[in-house]
This record gives C-alpha cells, structure tokens and sequence, in this order.
C-alpha cells in the first residue's frame, strides 16, 4: 500500500472521493512564492513523488507564482491519472514577493479562472476556491463569478478561504460550498468554530498551515517528547492529530522536498491514542 492510502476517504461534494492527506503547492515556486523555483526539477520531482506516493488531493492557486505553481503541476502530472482530484484557487493578485492584494471583481476572477483552466491544462476545475474575500465587492458578484463558471461547465465545485462561521453560512445562501480553507493546526485553533461548523455540515475543512509546529518542534516540546514514543517526527504527529480530529479534514502540508514529503505522508500510517490526543489537545 502507498503512504497516502493507509487514510481514509472523504469525498468533497460527495462526488470527488480523496484520501484525506494531500499536498499544497505553494512551495514550488519561488521565494515569497514569487516567480521560478531555484530548482525546477526538484519541483517537478515532488509534485510527481506525491501523486506516485498516493496523493490524489493536490491543492494550488493561481496566485503561487502567479501561475508557477499550476504550469508546474501540469508540467509534472498531465496527463493526469484518474482520480486526481487539483483544487485551485483565484482572488488575490501579486504585486511582488509576499505581497497578495485581494481583487474579487467578477471580471477578474472569471479571467483568473480561465487562466488556470489553460495552465492546468483542463476543461473544468474540479474545486475552485475564493482565496479571499475582497470587502469592496459585494460577495455575491464574487461568488456569482465561480457560479456562472459552474453553469457553463468550466467549474465542478466552489468553495472559500480564510472566512467566519457568518461569511461561510453567508455564501452557502448565494453557491453550494463544498469546502472551506483556513488557517488551523495543533498551536492556532481560531478556526474551530468554522470547523465544527464544516463538521456538521458535512463541508470539507482543509487546514492551510497544517504543520505550523514552530516551537513544539524543538527537542525538548511535549510534541517531540510524543512523536519520540510513538517513533513518529513532530510533523507526523501534527499531521496525525488533524486526522484524528475530525473527519472532514484535509490536510495539505507542502514542501519541496521529496524527503520532506514522504516523511508528511508517514503520518497517515499513525495512529495516536486518547491520551496522545488529550496530551496534544492540551498544547494549543
């Protein structure tokens, strides 16, 4: 069995079944995810390692880049495998490295979306997510976008970044949201009212960040102190922890090693108890 398939399935819209454990794109591209990697091939290499390795979930966005990220994916993986479900995403421009301004503009985004259409080299995106909401457009132009693109059979589902439980209850009233995309991982919970909510909604929740383990890394963290018993890295153990959490989660770590990532996808293998659990729960 290959790493990724030891998790288990969610099925994002009850039509797209992934394993839980996926891989996020922002890293292939260049520092401040601006421009070219320094390493093309290696970028190359990890997106093919992830899919070999039982990745069928790959999250990305036009904004990486722009564009790098998904010419990188389709680079490496098209013709894609069956299965292979590439979310992106459009609602941010780039004005240089690190600097993301929200643009929610109907006509922006519709381009956008046509962009990454060609870069990935598809007819329809599977998942297409507002990056951010723009609070100088009214949201349902921005969401209407995404719908009309739906209508037209260039977008399967539609979902959003980074929102409250108001905004997300707020676009369910103008699109069928499938997923929502927040900041969420062992130390930063802020979101867990949107995941409770994505829970009960039956809404995937794909934490960005997943891995943030900052301080718990070190040798002498609670983290470490667990992932040591458990023969696991803190990674693993971070990773482990979301899938154990809930079940509509799914995360994507990112990295643009393959070591790197075959270690993240260690962490569908691991099986933490109640007690680690209840011992990680206790860090935030």
């Amino acid at each position: 069995m290959t790493t990724a398939q030891s998790t288990d399935i969610f099925s994002i819209g009850g039509d797209l079944p992934v394993h839980r454990l996926g891989y996020g794109a922002m890293q292939i591209t260049g520092p401040g995810v601006w421009g070219e990697p320094v390493d093309r091939p290696g970028a190359l290499a990890v997106v093919r390692a992830a899919i070999e390795q039982g990745v069928d979930f790959i999250d990305t966005a036009d904004s990486y880049g722009p564009q790098v990220s998904e010419q990188i994916i389709a680079e490496a993986a098209f013709p894609y495998p069956d299965g292979l479900v590439i979310a992106t995403k459009a609602g941010l421009t780039r004005t240089g490295p690190g600097v993301w301004p929200p643009c929610g503009r109907p006509e922006y985004l519709t381009q956008q979306v046509e962009l990454s259409l060609r870069n990935l080299k598809v007819d329809r995106i599977d998942l297409i997510q507002l990056h951010r909401i723009d609070p100088q457009v009214p949201l349902a132009d921005q969401l209407g976008a995404f719908k009309e693109l739906q209508d037209q059979g260039k977008v399967r589902h539609i979902g959003v970044s980074e929102v409250s439980v108001d905004e997300l209850e707020a676009a369910r009233e103008i699109v069928d949201v499938v997923s929502v995309q927040n900041l969420y991982n062992l130390t930063n919970r802020q979101s867990q009212d949107v995941l409770d909510y994505a829970a009960a909604e039956g809404i995937a929740f794909i934490p960005w960040f997943p891995i943030a383990t900052g301080d718990l890394a070190a040798p002498d963290s609670p983290v470490a102190a667990i992932a040591r018993e458990l023969g696991a890295t803190p990674s693993q153990v971070a990773l482990a922890w979301l899938l154990q959490k809930s079940p509509v989660i799914l995360p994507i770590p990112g990295t643009k090693s393959v070591d790197h990532l075959t270690e993240n996808l260690g962490a569908a293998k691991l099986t933490l108890s109640d007690e680690d659990m209840t011992r990680l729960d206790a860090l935030a």
